[in-house]
């Protein structure tokens, strides 16, 4: 298992893998995030990849205040190996690299079993809204 930064020739297994995992949704176009992200701290942007191809991926994002992680997907062949824990740990690692202080994510109230992963990795919910406005429609 290799874990790198995404090229551009990934962009249809990325979106495939998103889509197997149930992470696509109608007001966010896969292929729109990944040209914005490109243009944004592109090195933040990790895939993990096997012999049978990309298998993984975590995006994320600093600020200078907080650090973000989006994306984090596992091929549901591929669940339950700790590939989900090695790239929360990669983008751990090179957020705290950049000084980064605190790791931010957000996960639907109902997916309890990604919650669950997430709290066995010390994340804990933080009493807070999470509040949106797009500012461009997909």
């Amino acid at each position: 298992m290799t874990l790198r930064v995404y090229q551009p020739a990934d962009e249809s297994a990325v979106v495939a893998l998103w889509r197997a995992c149930d992470l696509v949704r109608p007001w966010n176009d896969p292929h729109k995030d990944i040209a914005r992200k490109l243009l944004v701290q592109p090195e933040l942007f990790l895939v993990a990849e096997n012999a049978a191809g990309i298998v993984g991926t975590a995006m994320a994002g600093y600020d200078g205040h907080r650090g973000w992680l989006y994306y984090l997907a596992v091929a549901p062949g591929a669940q339950r190996l700790a590939l989900g824990r090695r790239l929360v740990a990669e983008v751990e690692r090179l957020l705290l690299a950049m000084g980064c202080p605190k790791i931010n994510l957000q996960v639907r109230n109902t997916n309890v079993g990604v919650i669950s992963f997430y709290e066995k990795l010390g994340f804990t919910a933080d009493a807070s809204a999470s509040l949106g406005k797009r500012l461009i429609p997909d």
